[in-house]
C-alpha cells in the first residue's frame, strides 16, 4: 500500500512536470505570435494543463478502467473550480475583467450540460458522440481566438523571451522540442498513475469512480492549481481565469470527446444523480462570483473551498451512494481461483445428489 502511495505521488509530479515543460513551450510558442494573455490561458495554457487529464483517461479507458476517466473528467472540473479558483482567491483576491471572461464562462456552463445528452444514449459516449464534442471543442477554439482579434485583445508580452533575429526558427523548434518532452512525461506519468491509482483502489475497497473523481482527479489537476497560483502572484489574473476556464470546456469537449472516439465509455447511472449535477451546479455558481464585483474575493473563495472539502468527504463518506458504489476494482482477495471454484462446486453437487 505505502509503495502503491509513492509511485501515485511520483506519477503526479512527473504529470506536473510533464505538463510545466508542455506550458512553458507551448505558451512560448503563443506569444510569439502577439496573443492575449487571456487567450493564452483559455486555449494553450488550460488545454496544456488539461494533457493529464487527457493522457490519464485515456490511459484509463484503453485498459479497461472507463469509470476512472468518467470521475477524472468531472472530478476535474469540479476541482478546477471550487478548489483551483478558491484556493487560488484566498491566497490572494483575484481582479476579473467582465467584459472578457464574460462569454467564456457562458460557454463553460453550457458545456457542462453536455454529458447529460448520453442518457439518450443508453448512458454512453459513443465515438459519433465524442467527434461531435471534439468538432465543438475546434470550434470553441477558433471562435476564441477570432472573438479575441475582433474585440482588440491586448496582445501578450513576455520578457522572457527576448528579441533574436535571425534565430527565429531555431528558437521556435527549441519550443516544439520542449513540447515534445513535456508530452512524453505526460504519458508517462498518465500510464502510472492509472495503475498506482488503481491498487490504492484496491487497497481502501471504494470504486474507480470514487478514486477517479478524488485521487486521479487531483493529481492531474495540480497543473491547474500551479499555473494559476502563478499567473495571479505575477499578476496576470487573465491569464490564471482563463486556465480555468479553458480547462473545463477541454476536459468535456476534449478529454471526453477524444477518449470516446478511442474507445465508447459508459457513465455510471450514479455520476448521473449526483456528481454530474454537482459539477453543474458550480459551474453556475461561478455566474455570481464571477459578475458580483471586479474581483473574486477571499470570502469567494473560501465558500468555493469549503464546497469542494464538503464534498469529497460525502463521496469517502458513503453518501449518498456508498464509497464502492459501481464496479469495485477487484481485490486480491476476490480474485477467484478457477480450479478452486469447479472443485467446490463438484463438492457441492455430490453433497446435494448424495
Amino acid at each position: 500500500m505505502t509503495a502503491n502511495l509513492l509511485l501515485l505521488l511520483l506519477s503526479i509530479g512527473v504529470l506536473v512536470a510533464g505538463a510545466e515543460l508542455l506550458v512553458r513551450g507551448a505558451g512560448r510558442l503563443a506569444l510569439r505570435f502577439g496573443v492575449s494573455h487571456f487567450v493564452i490561458g483559455v486555449t494553450v495554457v488550460g488545454f496544456g494543463t488539461s494533457a493529464p487529464e487527457l493522457a490519464a483517461s485515456i490511459a484509463s479507458a484503453t485498459t479497461g478502467h472507463a469509470e476512472i476517466a468518467v470521475g477524472n473528467v468531472i472530478g476535474s472540473n469540479i476541482m478546477n473550480i471550487a478548489l483551483v479558483l478558491g484556493v487560488t482567491a484566498m491566497i490572494a483576491p483575484i481582479p476579473v475583467d467582465r467584459g472578457i471572461i464574460r462569454r467564456e464562462t457562458i460557454v463553460m456552463i453550457a458545456v457542462s450540460f453536455v454529458p447529460l445528452a448520453a442518457l439518450a444514449t443508453h448512458r454512453t459516449v459513443g465515438r459519433l458522440f465524442g467527434a461531435t464534442m471534439t468538432a465543438g471543442l475546434l470550434a470553441f477554439l477558433w471562435w476564441s481566438f477570432t472573438s479575441s482579434r475582433r474585440d482588440g485583445g491586448h496582445p501578450a508580452e513576455d520578457e522572457a523571451i527576448p528579441a533574436a533575429p535571425g534565430r527565429g526558427g531555431m528558437s521556435m523548434l527549441l519550443d516544439l522540442v520542449v513540447m515534445g518532452a513535456g508530452l512524453v512525461l505526460l504519458v508517462l506519468g498518465a500510464d502510472r498513475l492509472v495503475s498506482s491509482a488503481t491498487e490504492v483502489a484496491r487497497g481502501l475497497g471504494v470504486s474507480e469512480v470514487v478514486i477517479g473523481l478524488t485521487i486521479v482527479a487531483g493529481g492531474t489537476s495540480a497543473p491547474e492549481l500551479a499555473t494559476s497560483l502563478i499567473a495571479v502572484a505575477r499578476g496576470k489574473t487573465d491569464l490564471g481565469v482563463g486556465n480555468i476556464l479553458g480547462s473545463c470546456v477541454f476536459n468535456i469537449l476534449g478529454i471526453l470527446g477524444i477518449t470516446a472516439i478511442v474507445t465508447p465509455i459508459e457513465i455510471p447511472i450514479e455520476v448521473f444523480q449526483f456528481d454530474l449535477p454537482v459539477m453543474i451546479l458550480v459551474a453556475i455558481a461561478t455566474i455570481p462570483i464571477l459578475f458580483s464585483g471586479h474581483r473574486i474575493s477571499r470570502v469567494e473563495g473560501c465558500v468555493l473551498t469549503a464546497s469542494f472539502v464538503i464534498y469529497t468527504v460525502l463521496l469517502f463518506a458513503g453518501w449518498p451512494f456508498p464509497a464502492d458504489r459501481g464496479t469495485k476494482v477487484d481485490s486480491p482477495a476476490s480474485v477467484v481461483d478457477p480450479d478452486q471454484a469447479r472443485a467446490d462446486d463438484e463438492s457441492i453437487w455430490s453433497r446435494t445428489h448424495s
